[in-house]
């Protein structure tokens, strides 16, 4: 074979599928239900996000961005029903790293899961480095204590030496993902409630103090600035597809995972229009501030009852969204490993199962460790940035996977097919270039530094150890 037809072969989709589960010296244990795979995407996709990017987008689109929200929900839509369609046709942990192998080819896939790394590690680093300062704001409002800057900031901020905070919830994470994913997934859930009855808690507090007057006008900035608005509320989508990594351990695959996509993505819609139609009721919208959004949430609140326990309650909401999103980014970013050991482009050490807890636990305690170093000692700046653009490209690569696999492949079962096919994965892929193409230049050279670095360790490893290439030798 030339070395152009061995980068792009794809792996059979019945092969992957018959892998599924199979680890070295076990098999991952299949336990997880429709509800506890809904909550693992609305828990890696409810997280800081609504806590802060409401702020940022009020003054860009005024009381409109109620419409920015629904409208970065449309944009995510399309891709969640491609996810949704190859979740349920290619069920296993591998998420668009394995969807892009049975339909692009192998060195897309590296692609894929190169950028999915980007995704997952570096921007659930740069989410528990947060982790410091909200709890800071937790104990200050109830205890009037704080933690000392040097453990709860990274070197480069002011007064940090080590961010042992954002290690100890990393830790945390791992010490629950270690015992297995059922209870996981039961933790996940008591944390994912949680934090959606905070958000409930808030709109409540707000419509409380509801002014209609505060929507007049409703659109100041006009068209021009929904959609400006809408492109930056998109990243608070970001994590839907979480339940696609867990296709080896849900109990029922092929129904289950296209639900548990599409539900998470109404749950966490109607949640940010609620808390965005509550906010800006109670606070007019030009007393936002894009300069100073971390309480922003927890601000209003205050203010419609005019007292501190409402603030105290959202904090705490803060505290919990940011041990979800690390809890079921963490167990994510394993399962991607995982499926890519399994295939050669990794170390093996990534697909041992321990046979008595069934998960991969070399391969959890190694990203843990990884992730701990970069959210405890390393500045992340424009890499942590740089993730949305990586989740973006994979997105654009599922979209175009379901365009690949319906023609060549029309005959495979399929649990859930996109509806009005072409057009919807087709407008899916524009619309990610179209988001991609607004992200800053330097987000830009970011991640051509970090693909570069991709294919360095592709070439160096990967290409030599895979399986795949390895039988046609």
């Amino acid at each position: 074979m030339t070395l152009a037809q061995r980068l792009f072969r794809t792996k059979p989709t019945e092969r992957i599928v018959a892998e599924g589960g199979h680890g070295e010296g076990g098999e991952l244990r299949r336990t997880m239900s429709l509800w506890q795979l809904t909550l693992f995407s609305v828990g890696a996709t409810l997280g800081t996000g609504i806590f802060v990017i409401l702020g940022q987008a009020v003054p860009k689109a005024g009381p409109a961005v109620v419409l920015a929200f629904v409208l970065a929900a449309i944009t995510a839509l399309f891709s969640a029903l491609s996810y949704a369609e190859l979740a349920g046709t290619i069920p296993v942990s591998g998420s668009s790293y394995s969807y892009a192998y049975a339909t692009l080819g192998e060195l897309v896939a590296w692609i894929c899961g190169w950028c999915l790394m980007l995704e997952y590690a570096v921007s659930v680093a740069a989410v528990a480095v947060g982790w410091g300062e909200y709890l800071n704001s937790f104990l200050h409002a109830l205890f009037g204590v704080t933690l000392p800057e040097a453990i709860t900031r990274s070197p480069g901020q002011d007064g940090g030496i080590v961010n042992v905070a954002a290690i100890v919830i990393v830790l945390l994470a791992t010490w629950l993902l270690l015992y297995g994913a059922s209870e996981s997934a039961m933790a996940n859930a008591v944390f994912v409630l949680i934090k959606i009855v905070v958000l409930l808690f808030f709109c409540v507090v707000a419509f409380s103090a509801f002014q209609s007057g505060n929507f007049a006008p409703f659109a100041p900035m006009g068209v021009a600035g929904i959609t400006a608005a809408a492109s930056q509320v998109f990243f608070s989508y970001i994590g839907f597809d979480a339940a696609s990594t867990a296709g080896e351990e849900a109990k029922n695959p092929k129904r289950d995972l296209p639900l548990a996509i599409i539900i998470s993505l109404a749950i966490v819609t109607v949640v940010y229009v609620l808390v965005a139609a509550a906010a800006i009721g109670a606070m007019p919208w030009t007393d936002f501030n894009a300069e100073s959004t971390e309480a922003s949430l927890a601000h209003i609140a205050d203010l419609a009852v005019g007292a501190t326990w409402p603030g105290l309650i959202v904090s705490f909401g803060a505290v919990i969204a940011i041990a979800s999103v690390v809890l079921t980014v963490i167990y994510g970013q394993t399962r991607i490993l995982f499926a890519m050991s399994r295939d050669g482009l990794v170390p093996r050490v990534f697909q041992r199962v321990n046979p008595r807890r069934q998960v991969p636990i070399a391969n959890t305690l190694i990203v843990a460790a990884f992730i701990s170093v970069l959210a405890g000692l390393v500045p992340l700046g424009q890499l942590a940035e740089a993730t949305s653009i990586g989740t973006l490209f994979a997105f654009a690569i599922v979209n175009v996977g379901v365009l690949v696999l319906r023609y060549r492949s029309p005959e495979l079962p399929r649990s859930f097919r996109v509806p009005l096919f072409p057009a919807t994965p087709v407008l899916g892929a524009i619309l990610c270039a179209v988001v991609m193409a607004g992200l800053a230049g330097v987000t830009w050279v970011a991640f051509g530094l970090w693909m570069l670095l991709g294919l360095i360790c592709y070439f160096l490893y990967g290409y030599g150890h895979s399986r795949l290439n390895g039988e046609v030798r």
